[in-house]
This record gives C-alpha cells, structure tokens and sequence, in this order.
C-alpha cells in the first residue's frame, strides 16, 4: 500500500515553485506612492507646448514645405515619435498654433461689453492687436499665412475660417450696432470692416521687409488710422 508522504512532499514543492513571489513592506509599514498621475499629465503637456513652440520657430526660419518633423523634435528636445503622440503631421501642428495663439483673441472681440461706444471697443483692439500680436511671436503666425497661404490653401482656408471669417463677423456686428445708435454715420465700416485692420497688415507686412531700415511705430499708425476713421483727419 502506497503512502502519501513523498507525494505530498512533491505537491508541496510543485505548490511553493507556484507561488507568487512575496513582496517586503517598506520598513515604515507604508505602501510605495506611484508617480501621480498629474505629473504624468503635465509632463505631457509641457513637451507638447515645447513641440508647438518649436514648430513655429522652424515655420518662420524655413518655411511650412522645408520644415521637417527631425528638425521640430531636435529643436524642441524631444524624439520625432513624441511628435506623432501629440500631432498627425505638420498641418496639425500648425493648426494647433493658429488654434492656441489667435483664436482666443477673436472670441474677446466676439464678446465685448455692450454699453461700450465703438470707438473705445475699436481703441481697446488697437491696443490689444498692438500688445498680444504685433507685440509678440504671434504676428510671425500672420506672417507665416501670409507667405505660405498661396503655396498652401488648405492652411490659408483653415485660417481663413477660424480666424479672419470670425474677426470680420465681429466686427461687423459691432460696427452695425453702432450705426443704429448713431456713433458711426453710414455703413462704409460695416461694408468694409478691412479697412479697420489694414494697418494691421501693413504693420506685418512692414516689420518683416523694411523695420530694420525705418522702425515703425504701430501704436501711434492705430492711433492715428482711428482718428482718420472717425474724426475724418489724425491729430
């Protein structure tokens, strides 16, 4: 008759090979905190604005059509891959810049205080477009759809609807409302809104051809194309 001593002796090892490894407590009886996931997030985000920052800067130096993705991921300190978790391809990217760097300054002019006369609302743009634009890398953004747009319509017509399409409704619903109230005396503006933002191109324009020859002063041009517009000559 048979005994179960050695066979159970064998289940017991074959048992204990199964066993999953037993893992030591930290010695202060505390489980080992994770990374939290917040840090994961905002890591993530940050190598994404590096990449957005980056990109724009190769837009500028190279152009849209010479920009190669190697080129963004080097200068923003990232692997190309990194690029491809965040962004489809290079038109991605550029509407992420359009998307992030302008179109929240057309939803402050789709909004604006009613009890405010159009000249102050048309003021306080002159003043932004000054600070936030032309003041910053943005107005290499405009450059850029100026010199790229005909080349490549697909990002002129996605700029085109974001940003201007949006701008010019604006301003046209301001500019109506002030000709109902009686602050402007005919619907010229309201016709031709471009004639508020002309300077705005001529300063782009401007500054990337002729501003180290003969610096402009943008904000005193705004000032006095407001006074043309409304007083009918600059002071």
């Amino acid at each position: 008759m048979r005994t179960s001593g050695p066979r159970g002796r064998g289940s017991a090892r074959r048992a204990f090979r199964r066993s999953p490894p037993v893992r030591s407590a930290p010695a202060d009886g505390r489980r080992a905190l994770r990374k939290p996931a917040t840090n994961r997030a905002a890591k993530s985000e940050a190598r994404k604005q590096a990449i957005v920052a980056a990109a724009l800067e190769e837009f500028c130096a190279r152009g849209f059509a010479a920009t190669r993705l190697d080129d963004v991921a080097a200068r923003a300190g990232v692997a190309k891959g990194t690029i491809y978790l965040h962004f489809d391809d290079k038109e991605a990217l550029f509407r992420e810049i359009v998307g992030t760097m302008l179109v929240p300054l057309v939803a402050v002019l789709e909004a604006p205080p009613p009890e405010i006369p159009i000249r102050e609302v048309l003021t306080r743009f002159v003043e932004l477009f000054v600070r936030e634009i032309y003041g910053t890398q943005r107005r290499n953004v405009l450059r850029l759809v100026m010199t790229e747009g005909p080349r490549f319509p697909e990002l002129a017509e996605f700029y085109y609807r974001n940003v201007v399409a949006r701008a010019l409704a604006a301003m046209r619903a301001l500019l109506a409302r002030a000709v109902e109230r009686g602050e402007l005396k005919d619907d010229t503006l309201v016709r031709f809104p471009q004639l508020i933002v002309a300077p705005c191109m001529v300063a782009i324009i401007w500054s990337g051809l002729f501003d180290r020859f003969a610096p402009l002063d943008i904000a005193a041009l705004m000032r006095a194309h407001l006074a043309t517009l409304f007083d009918g000559s600059a002071p």
